[in-house]
């Protein structure tokens, strides 16, 4: 059923009928997977135009050729056009992964003569990474929310923002930064929070970031990146995506239009998980504290309601024992697995400044007492009973170490 037909906007139909346009017109019940990577043309002229069009970041024009795989693919489209109606925006671009996402945002504002970027801190480690080392040509000023206006340059081409932040989950007003940065675009990576709990563009935001191997996906097993953005950029986006071949992959393309149907209602039952979860971790004698939006004190602006449709699944505790008791417990977890990555149907648990933020300078780098907990869809009783034995075992641990650094502080005997 074309999307324009559907009775309702719900989130819900959006993500099941999505991206669905003409295949039961085709006689088929879900997409094909197309892996051409060259497609017949009609005739030299046509065949030219189409190349141009594409090659310069162009959409498909009706009955022409899509000529390479790296300069459109069907069901790479698909994808596209549902994540788009999820976010509530022109359009999407996809990428092999959600840094290639990134370096195409990068390249496209420093390619137009607007290499300087603003950020706020916490990001993605890798976000992080490639801002500092100028890899792709930009330069970064810090800025907290209160001192975007006064980074921004004439140089400056792009504010980036994470919301919720990885990995403490901290919260900014999209709405508030989107007035500050003015003029200037705003992207916001929504990778955390997904479609389902959050809608930047409907707050201002010009660029929506995924790591599609996240959410969207949801099942470990896809990498993959989009923006959903305006025409200008999707244009901009294409372009660049064309000229460096950062394209996903058409299976990558199908597995990732295949998790949005599913989406809204993984999202939804993780979160429920979480949040009892972080209700029963609140005041644990073993955590200095729990870091998640729904908890007192941890929404000083209001978002949830209003921004956030809800805190997510996603939980950080802070080990009362730093660094030992951290690595203690993330090592004692059984159900639970030791992993990078988030948004997966199963649970996972990482150390963040030992892993994804171990590039990030001392200063911004997260405490090493931080422990990052993506939770998934198993029972929320077996989830606990697996967190509460690895506290347990990260504290004898950590009372272990305390001895061993005891005796070892202890005058030691000389030999008569």
């Amino acid at each position: 059923m074309p999307q324009s037909h559907l009775p309702t906007r719900h989130i819900e139909t959006l993500a099941v009928h999505g991206g669905m346009a003409g295949v039961r017109e085709s006689g088929s019940h879900v997409p094909t997977i197309d892996l051409s990577t060259t497609n017949p043309l009609v005739g030299v002229e046509s065949g030219g135009a189409s190349y141009e069009n594409l090659a310069t970041g162009g959409d498909l024009e009706p009955g022409a050729s899509a000529v390479y795989q790296r300069l459109w693919q069907p069901g790479v489209a698909r994808f596209e056009e549902s994540l788009a109606a999820l976010e509530g925006t022109d359009g999407a671009v996809a990428f092999s992964t959600g840094m290639a996402a990134l370096a195409a945002c990068l390249l496209a504002t420093a390619a137009a003569g607007k290499p300087h970027v603003v950020a706020v801190r916490p990001l993605y480690g890798g976000t992080d990474h490639v801002l500092a080392a100028g890899l792709l040509g930009t330069t970064v000023s810090w800025a907290d929310a209160g001192s975007i206006a006064s980074s921004i340059t004439p140089e400056t081409g792009l504010v980036i923002i994470e919301t919720p932040a990885n990995p403490t989950l901290e919260l900014l007003d999209i709405a508030a930064v989107c007035a500050e940065a003015g003029d200037v675009p705003v992207l916001v990576d929504n990778t955390f929070a997904s479609p389902v709990l959050q809608q930047p563009a409907m707050h201002g935001a010009t660029l929506v970031l995924h790591s599609a191997t996240k959410y969207l996906g949801g099942h470990g097993d896809v990498m993959g990146g989009v923006v959903a953005t305006n025409r200008e950029w999707l244009e901009r986006l294409r372009q660049v995506r064309a000229l460096t071949g950062g394209l996903l992959h058409p299976f990558a393309g199908y597995l990732l239009h295949r998790g949005l149907r599913t989406l809204p209602v993984r999202v939804r039952a993780q979160q429920a998980t979480a949040e009892q979860l972080a209700f029963l971790l609140d005041g644990h004698p073993a955590l200095k504290r729990v870091h998640y939006p729904a908890l007192p004190g941890q929404d000083p602006l209001g978002l949830l309601g209003r921004q956030l449709h809800g805190p997510g699944s996603l939980i950080a505790i802070e080990l009362a024992g730093g660094y030992e008791a951290a690595a203690a417990f993330t090592e004692a977890c059984r159900l639970i697995t030791h992993a990078v990555s988030l948004g997966g149907v199963d649970s996972l648990v990482q150390h963040p400044a030992s892993l994804t933020h171990r590039p990030v300078e001392a200063s911004a780098k997260p405490n090493a007492g931080v422990v990052r907990l993506s939770i998934g869809l198993e029972h929320v009783d077996d989830l606990a009973a697996d967190i509460l034995q690895a506290l347990d075992a990260a504290d004898v641990a950590e009372a272990a170490e305390g001895l061993v650094r005891a005796a070892e502080a202890l005058p030691q005997e000389q030999d008569a």
